[in-house]
């Protein structure tokens, strides 16, 4: 018998990454933040992230703001602007815009409509 020690995923999922980012949403997240985290170039970064997700990395990025935002909508009664700074949008009317891109709503119409589900 012998020891073969495991070797680190260098040549892995980004998925790690993506579960990182996703904790870190109200931070200044681009593609070298991102490629550091997974220990390769940004150019190589972007290409994988492509390959495994289908998109591109601001684009998901984008899309899990949104998702969290919704989540805060729905569990929480803070104001929009404290939902788009948590959320790492830069200001409400960034958020504003991002949301009703997504999902064809405001974020207040959003919030409004899941409340009066819920009640």
């Amino acid at each position: 018998q012998f020891f073969k020690p495991e070797l680190p995923a260098t040549s892995g999922s980004l998925e790690p990454t993506r579960r990182w980012a996703s904790e870190r949403l109200a931070e200044p997240l681009d593609v070298a933040t991102l490629s550091r985290h997974a220990g390769v170039s940004p150019r190589t970064f972007a290409r994988r992230f492509r390959a495994e997700t289908g998109t591109t990395p601001l684009q998901w990025l984008l899309a899990q703001r949104v998702v969290e935002a919704r989540r805060l909508l729905e569990a929480t009664d803070l104001p929009v602007e404290e939902v788009a700074w948590r959320v790492g949008f830069a200001t409400a009317a960034s958020l504003r815009d991002h949301f009703r891109r997504a999902t064809a709503t405001t974020p207040t119409a959003y919030r409004r409509s899941f409340q009066v589900a819920s009640a």
